[in-house]
């Protein structure tokens, strides 16, 4: 296996976990809203849109290596 099929496997390795995390961070943010924290969600779910950003960057890395 070359550089680039272990790249792409890393990429989407990444990808999927960052993917599994979002869902987890959700659940989370909705938690604390449920417990009166809204600031608290409110910082998660400021969190949940950077990762977001990041899994893009992956993605788009992913997709320059076609």
């Amino acid at each position: 296996m070359d550089f680039i099929e272990k790249a792409r496997i890393r990429l989407e390795n990444w990808i999927t976990h960052n993917d599994h995390h979002q869902e987890e961070y959700e659940m989370f943010a909705e938690q604390l809203e449920s417990a009166g924290k809204k600031d608290s969600a409110a910082h998660v779910r400021e969190m949940i849109e950077m990762a977001a950003k990041s899994t893009e960057c992956l993605r788009k890395a992913l997709k320059a290596l076609e």
